[in-house]
């Protein structure tokens, strides 16, 4: 009985530490984007539909605290102005917290460059 315990905690382990690894995995945030932010916000973040935030706009939204942002994601958030409201975690509920990071995280490092 007690290996087996050991069994268990160590498979737990192993895969707390592999979720951990793919949370971080860079290419999951642009995927997350391609996949699911691209439809609203473009492929350069400016927005493709009317009343969608420009994500390119130094100043403006990707420029407010991950907690705030990251809140907006989980819950869905219209804009002022905006007739359209982003549903929540983007309209994929399966999306994970972790995911939401990674593509808070691709969309500062892609559209907040230079700018």
């Amino acid at each position: 009985m007690p290996g087996a315990r050991l069994i268990i905690l160590a498979t737990s382990g192993l895969a707390f530490v592999s979720l951990s690894v793919a949370a971080d995995d860079p290419g999951r945030g642009e995927a997350v984007y391609k996949g699911t932010c691209i439809a609203c916000h473009g492929g350069d973040g400016a927005g493709s539909l009317p009343g969608v935030p420009d994500l390119t706009e130094k100043a403006e939204l990707l420029s407010q605290d991950d907690a705030i942002l990251l809140r907006r994601m989980v819950e869905g958030f219209r804009s002022a102005g905006s007739p359209l409201e982003m549903p929540p975690r983007g309209g994929d509920p399966a999306l994970t917290d972790a995911d939401l990071k990674a593509v808070l995280k691709y969309m500062r490092r892609e559209f907040q460059q230079t700018r």
